[in-house]
């Protein structure tokens, strides 16, 4: 009957961690400031390719701030719900980029409503392009980004 109560509280417990760790609450989520970040991020990384070439279906024109960067945010915070502060979780995002992780679905990606082209296989192209060097500046830009907000 202890052990019972005892496993019984384990697994009550690690449901909740469970949760806490793959959910990102809406207060939280509301905090990040990704149209800030991307910018920052070039910043540090001058030589990322921006891929923001792509046609915005309400103007018609380049939508030059959507960028490789801001649409990878987007993906990490609004469709994974992953906490944009941790190094852990922005190389599960660039898992999933290089098929390596969780799979992504072009149906789901940022820029698929707003944009005439979806940027989906360019920007997973994209980031296979760039080295395991350029991947890791990449990643501790973006953790800079967000820890300085």
């Amino acid at each position: 009957m202890l052990m019972l109560g005892v496993f019984w509280f384990g697994l009550e417990q690690n449901q909740s961690i469970h949760t806490n760790l793959l959910s990102t609450s809406p207060a939280y989520a509301q905090r990040v400031p990704s149209t800030d970040v991307w910018q920052q991020v070039y910043k540090q990384l001058p030589d990322l390719p921006k891929e923001n070439q792509y046609i915005s279906k309400q103007t018609g024109k380049v939508a030059e701030s959507n960028t490789l960067v801001s649409r990878m945010i987007q993906y990490h915070v609004y469709v994974k719900g992953r906490a944009p502060n941790y190094r852990l979780d922005w190389k599960l995002t660039l898992a999933d980029y290089l098929d390596a992780n969780e799979v992504m679905y072009e149906s789901s990606y940022p820029g698929k409503d707003t944009l005439r082209q979806n940027p989906f296989a360019s920007d997973r192209a994209a980031i296979r392009r760039l080295t395991r060097q350029q991947r890791n500046a990449l990643v501790q830009a973006l953790v800079n980004a967000f820890s300085q907000n």
